[in-house]
């Protein structure tokens, strides 16, 4: 099936300020299931752009912006072919049926820094820790549990918040559905990493919380199947529908555009996003 991007973003200050260079992370990743056809970039306010793969292999765009400017422009666009594929046509290694999984020293070794865990509070009872709890049937119940138990709000801007003021709250962006998951996996000894990236539907299909819309999940490595998306803000394992960007350790690593601007005193600004997937 064919997919049409058309991204854009609009940064406006009401006086001219200097900005820092920018990265931005919105080109899709390409696999056996998704082939991109043609693309577009643009970056406006005379910046200079460099294409580079960051070290998460991440294809970025460096935007360097040699005068200053009251404002500039983000435009993207993307033709992609899609292959549909079952999210769970996968088989698991036998070290890995089960939580934890045992992983090799040499899985390990690469693993490490995605098995770090930062939150000391105990988690509620479906995401704790319980040794020996059958893998996939496990990470299925941690995504109903959270998207039953946590209303979905859209918000455009922000870090997400900690895990604790989520669980407190039960209310939250995709981004903190990501964060309290990944942080649930790592405590169950699984490596997980943050995503960012666009959100399809079709019209056979129910309609999916943050599709047409700059989206964020998780990717959980499991032995036998590799890195493997859970979206818990729709409470499933990702099929072709999630079309990744980014993935890393931590939300910067995924931010769509990461920059900032120079000046004596803070500067009122607005951003202005539109975003068509279909």
């Amino acid at each position: 099936m064919n997919i049409q991007i058309d991204y854009q973003a609009t940064y406006q200050y009401e006086s001219s300020v200097s900005l820092s260079p920018h990265i931005i992370r919105i080109f899709p990743r390409r696999d056996m299931f998704t082939r991109v056809v043609e693309q577009a970039f643009h970056c406006g306010g005379g910046a200079s752009v460099q294409f580079q793969r960051d070290l998460h292999d991440n294809d970025t765009a460096f935007c360097f912006f040699p005068a200053n400017t009251h404002h500039f422009d983000i435009r993207f666009s993307a033709a992609l072919e899609i292959t549909p594929r079952n999210p769970l046509d996968f088989l698991l290694d036998s070290h890995g049926l089960n939580l934890p999984p045992v992983y090799s020293d040499t899985e390990l070794g690469l693993l490490m820094p995605h098995l770090r865990t930062n939150f000391a509070d105990p988690l509620p009872a479906p995401l704790a820790p319980v040794p020996g709890r059958p893998t996939v049937e496990t990470l299925m119940t941690m995504m109903r549990w959270m998207n039953e138990q946590i209303r979905y709000e859209r918000r455009e801007e922000g870090d997400p918040m900690p895990p604790t003021q989520l669980i407190a709250e039960r209310v939250g962006s995709c981004r903190d559905f990501m964060a309290l998951l990944v942080e649930a996996l790592r405590q169950n000894g699984v490596a997980a990493r943050l995503v960012s990236g666009y959100l399809w539907e079709d019209t056979t299909r129910t309609r999916r919380v943050a599709d047409d819309a700059l989206h964020a999940w998780v990717e959980a490595y499991l032995p036998g199947a590799g890195w493997l998306g859970l979206d818990p803000t729709n409470g499933v394992f990702c099929d072709h529908h999630a079309i990744p960007t980014a993935a890393g350790l931590v939300p910067d690593d995924i931010s769509p555009v990461s920059g900032t601007y120079y000046g004596e005193q803070q500067i009122p600004s607005r951003l202005e996003t539109r975003l068509t997937v279909g």
